[in-house]
């Protein structure tokens, strides 16, 4: 079965189109939503926070119905899309968990985790995982 962006951060409707995702971000993800993306990808809060661009406390302080900003909510759905193509690509949520944990040559021998709090990181994380599907070896 394929993970999807759904699955990652337990959204109850369907993303058909990227304008679906535009929507999304602009409505905003929900505390619940950042809690399900940090189970996803093997992290606690004080782990997500910096990728988010946010401090811990303000996952912590914000309220259950209460949805994050646009900044926030894009970075947690392009994390999202990121955690789905690597479980899929690497077959269990833990197996990319471990991956997102392990330096890599092709990485500046960097481990995946430490590139994401950029979009650039976020980039050439999804770019390896990429590679490491179609089989080519950085």
């Amino acid at each position: 079965m394929r993970t999807t962006i759904e699955n990652i951060l337990g959204l109850r409707s369907k993303i058909r189109t990227p304008l679906d995702l535009v929507d999304l971000g602009n409505k905003g993800i929900s505390k619940k939503q950042i809690k399900s993306l940090a189970e996803a990808m093997c992290l606690s809060s004080n782990a997500i926070a910096p990728l988010l661009a946010i401090n811990v406390r303000t996952i912590q302080r914000q309220p259950e119905n209460k949805h994050f900003d646009r900044n926030v909510s894009e970075r947690a759905i392009r994390l999202a899309q990121l955690t789905a193509r690597g479980v899929d690509a690497f077959g269990t949520k833990e197996s990319f968990c471990q991956w997102l944990q392990t330096p890599s040559l092709a990485l500046g021998n960097r481990a995946p985790i430490s590139l994401l709090a950029s979009f650039a990181g976020i980039e050439m994380v999804d770019d390896e995982i990429g590679r490491m599907e179609y089989g080519v070896v950085a």
